[in-house]
């Protein structure tokens, strides 16, 4: 009976998901639409990769004219393209049926609405592996897929869309490894997952190093109380996934290095190529930065708003952080924080004397595991508030969305915890659960039926 029900709800997830982010790609316009700006962020400066990818079949140097954005002096040619890669010949297939300036944009939209869907089935995969109750196994989905800015994400043409796929991958293969070991599925899933992320967003790669780091924790073993190395195993493990890896990403940064001087990441030559070609509005010789003008981190923060704006803007701000929805979504999504995290600190203090009687070995495994979520999790967050203070203030709460899986596992954890309140009645807790996922299915389509499409629909315009 559960599991018919479960199907029934998987089919509603999944579909819920793919109409609602198609409508979006659909509908929300590309260019700039002042005054109201109900356009995607840098989409138009994004496409310039997959467009020429389209019209010359090959991928663009970070030196390419065409794809230079002019006020910035260098192009989104210059990081890792692999989404727009993706993009760029899909569209070149399409351009053999249409030479249509729109569907050439759906085409490209839609291999981030698919990857939004494909993330979908593996968070729901995740869910089954970390919670029995199949209650909160679907709390966790909705809050992860259903949050509208992480909608938003799949609906344009970005390489955030895929990053996210690509953490969702990893974090389904370690979970799976820390269960029942590096398998050969485990493994495959971890290789994807990392080549995915090494090719599309440099903000997630902590999850990359963390993945190594659990790797190799997941082989020390403790006899006689003394730590010690499977390092046969690990090798052996290691090694498979190394080369799978390495053959994934190796050519990228191999073609990086010859064609920007030794420069992999690209950034030494977007900053020279900024120098060299941007406007002096934003000229990286000529930054008015906090850190320039002598304000403290903390001063920034205060002076607006910085953490409160980030909030906002990581639940739902749609066009150039310029729609956003009524002041209730928000709130909703500040109580469900707030519960969980106070559910996740009465689980921290009431599971001391079951942690304690953990083997060192499970004890040390688990600790480690949630460190590095937590490093997961405050790297994007760091690198943020360092770029916002010494390069460009940015107070948009998208840049955080990689912290998604991890962060709201923990506060679906605090929720089921409080949930297994004794006294409160079983049927009284289903009701609770039934409502909080129709507020968070309700919150969304307010957000993009009720806020978004207006603004769609007075533009007018989608290309």
């Amino acid at each position: 009976m559960a599991r018919g029900k479960d199907r029934t709800i998987f089919i509603f997830y999944i579909l819920f998901f793919f109409i609602v982010a198609a409508s979006v790609a659909l509908f929300q316009p590309m260019a700039d639409t002042p005054p109201i700006l109900a356009n995607p962020p840098d989409e138009h400066a994004r496409f310039l990769i997959p467009q020429f990818i389209c019209k010359y079949g090959r991928i663009p140097s970070g030196f390419d004219e065409e794809i230079r954005i002019p006020s910035y002096g260098f192009s989104y040619g210059l990081y890792n393209v692999f989404p727009y890669i993706v993009q760029g010949y899909i569209m070149r297939f399409v351009n053999i049926f249409t030479d249509s300036r729109l569907l050439l944009l759906y085409a490209a939209r839609f291999v981030n609405v698919l990857s939004g869907t494909a993330m979908a089935a593996v968070v729901y995969l995740i869910a089954r592996r970390v919670f029995a109750d199949r209650r909160f196994r679907w709390i966790f989905c909705f809050l992860v897929m259903y949050l509208p800015e992480s909608l938003f994400m799949h609906t344009y043409v970005n390489t955030d869309s895929m990053c996210l796929l690509s953490i969702s991958m990893m974090l389904y293969a370690l979970v799976g490894a820390y269960q029942d070991g590096f398998r050969r599925g485990n493994s495959l899933w971890l290789c994807g997952g990392i080549i995915l992320c090494a090719l599309s967003y440099y903000n997630a790669y902590g999850y990359i190093l963390s993945s190594i780091l659990l790797f190799a924790a997941y082989f020390l073993e403790w006899e006689n109380g003394h730590p010690h190395f499977r390092w046969r195993d690990m090798l052996r493990k290691g090694i498979f996934i190394s080369i799978i890896v390495l053959i994934g990403i190796g050519w990228w940064f191999i073609r990086s290095y010859i064609l920007y001087d030794g420069d992999m990441l690209g950034l030494r030559t977007r900053e020279l190529m900024a120098a060299q070609n941007a406007v002096e509005a934003v000229n990286p010789l000529a930054r008015n930065t906090y850190q320039d003008r002598g304000y403290t981190i903390w001063q920034m923060m205060r002076e607006n708003r910085y953490l409160s704006g980030l909030y906002v803007t990581f639940v739902a701000a749609y066009g150039s952080t310029s729609i956003l929805c009524s002041i209730w979504l928000y709130r909703l999504y500040k109580v469900i924080y707030y519960a969980g995290i106070l559910g996740l600190a009465v689980c921290a203090f009431a599971d001391r004397k079951q942690r304690k009687e953990l083997a060192p070995q499970a004890r040390f495994r688990k600790f480690f595991f949630h460190a590095n979520m937590a490093f997961c999790m405050l790297t994007p967050f760091v690198l943020l508030v360092y770029y916002a203070y010494t390069m460009d203030y940015q107070q948009q709460g998208r840049y955080l969305l990689p912290v998604i899986v991890p962060a709201m596992y923990y506060v679906t954890l605090g929720l089921q915890r409080l949930g297994r309140i004794r006294w409160v009645p079983r049927l009284l807790q289903n009701i609770a659960v039934g409502c909080l996922l129709a507020a968070i299915v309700a919150g969304l389509l307010i957000m993009v039926y009720g806020y978004a499409f207006p603004a769609y629909l007075v533009t007018g315009m989608v290309y």
